[in-house]
């Protein structure tokens, strides 16, 4: 017999529609209504935008986001999935109608009169959005929301293909109804990213409930760093503006990291145990894993990418993909939460934080994974690696050749992995944990 299908929640999609929608529009008329109160609203445009012509009848796609919204709550398949992409919903909306109080800005540019069919759209918009709440686009955060929920129901290539169209639409009339700036669409879509990342559709643990302030020193420093790194781009692009405020993006994605070194973890770069991330947080963190790209060739340009430390086990930094099969196609195990090793690889990872501490756990699952695929392919070559190759991977080395590989003890190991690649860091900290670890399996 067939198990049964567990019924929709619909009652519950009721509920959050009738949470969501006058939270949307009183929110939204408070942040109106505020703006026209003030006796100057700036505006942040661009001359070119002057050239972008007007269409009257992509108000059509403009407002079909209105119907995709409604009844997206009533195709979530279960509460779960309901649950969290009404909670990316309502966080987009809170966000925005927040920066439109602390920054509000108007639209420059005055609507020509509009004839025929388009005419009834654009007065029943205007009937409640005046030319105000601008950056971030709200209707370009809730088109990413939304596009990531759909694309989920669609298998079929062609409903994925309008989707991909209407999507793409809909983002593009916000422009040629001469609702936005450009300077709204990248700051709606990074909103949109953001509430993306932060509560995703999978079943794993949300992101705010993975909060735990880390005790660590270390990371504390480091999120200091990182935060310092974000106000100062944030601090530059507002200051010289144009071309400039492009750095917003890297301020978020350096912002995102401290965020990980103070109470997120390794988690908060969403990296799947197949050493994937997540699309939302490959775009977020773009910029930080582009400077880590750099900073990772610098270091080791003048290395081998990797070296054998004992037979069938090799170590180094992440390798690209022919770096990979230079090797004869090895059996990869990261240590990265940050870098993605190249995809085909069929690699294995563990996530951890770059320059940091692992939890006690982190590093045994990581000595026991580089076993498990010993086993699971014999003859066949295993490369730990991390993004240099230098702390993360060679402490797991270390781990693994005094648990599994002979070492008579760590120190032996610690020398047996020094001595084919030199250049390892293990702190006292790394040392201390390396022990501990021994003395549970000694226990």
């Amino acid at each position: 017999m067939k198990a049964p299908v567990a019924s929709r929640p619909w009652q519950r999609a009721a509920g959050w529609l009738l949470l969501l929608g006058p939270v949307f529009y009183a929110t939204y008329g408070l942040a109106t209504w505020w703006a026209a109160s003030q006796a100057q609203v700036p505006t942040l445009a661009f001359e070119w935008e002057r050239q972008i012509p007007f269409w009257p009848w992509t108000i059509f796609p403009y407002w079909t986001i209105n119907a995709f919204y409604a009844l997206s709550l009533f195709l979530a398949r279960d509460r779960h999935t309901l649950d969290r992409h009404a909670l990316r919903l309502l966080t987009a909306t809170v966000i925005a109608v927040s920066c439109f109080l602390l920054w509000p800005l108007r639209f420059s540019f005055g609507q020509p009169a509009v004839q025929g069919a388009p005419a009834f759209l654009f007065d029943a918009l205007r009937g409640f959005d005046k030319p105000f709440n601008q950056a971030p686009s709200l209707h370009i955060a809730l088109a990413v929301i939304l596009w990531d929920f759909y694309r989920r129901l669609l298998t079929a290539r062609w409903a994925r293909g309008v989707l991909h169209v209407w999507a793409f639409a809909i983002c593009a009339s916000v422009l040629t109804t001469w609702q936005h700036h450009f300077i709204d669409i990248p700051t709606g879509a990074l909103l949109g990213l953001f509430c993306v990342w932060l509560w995703p559709l999978e079943r794993v643990v949300s992101l705010p409930r993975s909060w735990r302030l880390t005790a660590d020193p270390t990371r504390w420093r480091l999120a200091l760093a990182y935060a310092l790194g974000a106000a100062l781009s944030l601090a530059v692009g507002v200051g010289v503006g144009g071309l400039a405020l492009w750095l917003a993006w890297p301020a978020a994605s350096f912002g995102l990291v401290a965020s990980n070194y103070l109470g997120l973890g390794a988690r908060g770069f969403q990296m799947d145990v197949q050493g994937r991330m997540r699309w939302a947080a490959r775009w977020l963190y773009a910029p930080y894993r582009a400077a880590a790209m750099l900073n990772a060739w610098l270091w080791t340009r003048r290395l081998p990418a990797s070296v054998g430390v004992a037979p069938g086990l090799r170590l180094g930094r992440l390798p690209t993909q022919a770096e990979w099969q230079a090797a004869g196609k090895p059996q990869l195990v990261s240590l990265c939460a940050e870098l993605q090793p190249p995809s085909g690889a069929g690699a294995r990872c563990v996530p951890m934080l770059d320059l940091a501490m692992p939890s006690h756990a982190q590093l045994q699952r990581a000595i026991a994974m580089v076993d498990a695929q010993r086993r699971a392919h014999p003859g066949r070559e295993v490369w730990i690696c991390c993004a240099l190759g230098f702390s993360r991977s060679a402490a797991v080395t270390v781990g693994w050749l005094h648990r599994h590989g002979g070492a008579t003890s760590l120190a032996a190991a610690e020398a047996q992995v020094r001595s084919a690649r030199p250049q390892i860091v293990l702190r006292p900290a790394w040392r201390a944990l390396l022990a501990r670890v021994a003395q549970q399996r000694s226990a």
